[in-house]
């Protein structure tokens, strides 16, 4: 069989590759987009941001309904049919599976159902139930992203043992439930299966929730979670696991002592590993770093000259906005033209109740590497937004340069900051300062005003909250 002829091919199609491939092609180029399975979308779109989130909203409507009751709205104990709400999450991932199919056709993209192989630095075998097919390209680029990971003396061969796959995959709601990990994920899952009706246990070893945002912002998660869990435990691991009937046995080490306990599920969500294995890079040039990533510059290049990687595979935070910011660059490198990463802002959004948005330095950071920074919040509990919404315990906070008054960070904590997050990421990007913020006229009665309002004071002056005044 003659090798298919192409100018750029693109392996995987999560929201890293497809976005590469679709640019790729704007751009004029022929490409060919590899996908191992047989929807495309990648894990973002089938196993995580998208059937995670349906499954958030719908079960947040349990609580909002509770949540009525001092309002004077009043709803009957809800009943909850699983199959019809898996089936409802399907037909999401499926409309937006069709959705990039058929912008690949339109744009002239050529997909490739199979699993990609590399014979050399510019030749790929794909391999399918139908048989082989080669592709000798130009260049390529890497976007097979990344898969939840399973220390061995957790993988007990039991489905009970879960990862975020298997629990998004919703084939019952466990009455007693073990989170290890308290990081996005886990605390993601946590809160919808509280709200689906299971008990809830989260262990995490470090002495925080949710690492790699300020203490403040976690604040009002870790309240919520000890009111909607059964218990949430800091400083704590699992030792070990077993099988026991229908149920899994874990040894919990709380440093001091351990302690058996009986749970019907365990959802692991300690972190995630390369997806690269068996696609044979050591055919190429690439290098792959101490934890399997694959090695890449700020124009996301391997070391070797035909190959680019995006997206979690290239490690750093794993995102799915990252990995499409990362498809453009690679792209506009491998024809030639000025593009990096660098200083791009890429902010992060946790979807627990309530929600955590950040974007550009964070206090902790600023603190850890000596930087002087001013702080500015403002609490939700002066918006009357908030109030409406009967969510009160949000926050919005800024991170200012001294200096120059320019903003360099925005957190937010409360309801639906990670809508508002986007406003934080204009402002560090285009170098604004808290005053353009305070001068910018927002509408009431929004959440959005609260970044106004926080930006006033900074200067001593909001409306709605008292402040110090800062010195002229």
């Amino acid at each position: 069989m003659d090798p298919i002829k192409t100018e750029i091919v693109v392996i995987g199609a999560g929201p890293g590759g497809y976005a590469a491939a679709f640019y790729a092609a704007d751009k004029g180029k022929k490409v060919i987009l590899v996908e191992r399975e047989k929807r495309l979308g990648g894990v973002c779109l089938n196993r995580g941001c998208i059937p995670s989130k349906a499954l958030l909203h719908a079960s947040g409507l349990i609580n909002e309904a509770k949540e009525s009751e001092h309002r004077g709205i009043t709803f009957g104990a809800p009943t909850i049919n699983l199959e019809k709400l898996r089936a409802w999450k399907e037909s999401i991932l499926t409309k937006l599976s069709q959705g990039i199919s058929f912008l690949a056709q339109k744009r002239g993209v050529q997909v490739l159902q199979g699993k990609a192989y590399f014979e050399g630095s510019q030749s790929l075998r794909v391999e399918s139930e139908q048989g082989q097919q080669f592709i000798q390209f130009e260049k390529a680029i890497i976007a097979v992203g990344s898969k939840p990971a399973l220390p061995k003396a957790f993988d007990l061969g039991n489905p009970r043992v879960m990862t975020s796959t298997e629990a998004l995959q919703l084939e019952e709601i466990p009455n007693d439930l073990l989170v290890v990990g308290g990081g996005y994920i886990g605390m993601e899952l946590g809160t919808a299966y509280a709200s689906l009706g299971s008990k809830v246990v989260v262990v995490e070893a470090l002495d925080s929730i949710l690492m790699g945002a300020d203490a403040d912002l976690t604040l009002p998660v870790m309240r919520y979670a000890k009111k909607a869990f059964r218990e949430v435990r800091l400083k704590t691991k699992v030792a070990k696991m077993s099988t026991v009937g229908k149920q899994i046995k874990v040894v919990i080490d709380t440093g001091t002592e351990q302690k058996e306990e009986l749970y019907d599920r365990v959802l692991v969500s300690v972190g995630r590993v390369p997806n690269c294995d068996d696609m044979g890079l050591e055919n190429t040039k690439v290098e792959r770093d101490e934890k399997g990533f694959i090695k890449v510059n700020e124009r996301q290049e391997t070391s070797d000259p035909a190959i680019c990687a995006i997206g979690d595979i290239a490690g750093g935070v794993m995102l799915a906005h990252k990995a499409a910011k990362e498809a453009r660059i690679a792209v506009e490198c491998l024809l030639g033209e000025a593009s990096a990463f660098e200083n791009i802002i890429i902010p992060a959004v946790v979807f627990t109740e309530p929600e955590v948005a950040w974007c550009g330095l964070t206090e902790a950071e600023a603190k850890a590497k000596g930087i002087a920074i001013e702080v500015a919040k403002f609490p939700w509990a002066a918006s009357g937004r908030a109030m409406t919404y009967d969510r009160t315990e949000g926050l919005t906070k800024l991170i200012v340069e001294p200096e120059t008054e320019r903003i360099l960070g925005v957190g937010i904590t409360g309801h639906g900051a990670g809508e508002l997050i986007a406003e934080g990421v204009l402002a560090v990007e285009m170098g604004a300062t808290v005053r353009d913020l305070a001068e910018t006229v927002h509408p009431h009665p929004t959440l959005s005003e609260t970044m106004m309002e926080c930006a006033e004071m900074f200067f001593g002056h909001a409306t709605h909250a008292l402040a110090r005044k800062k010195a002229e």
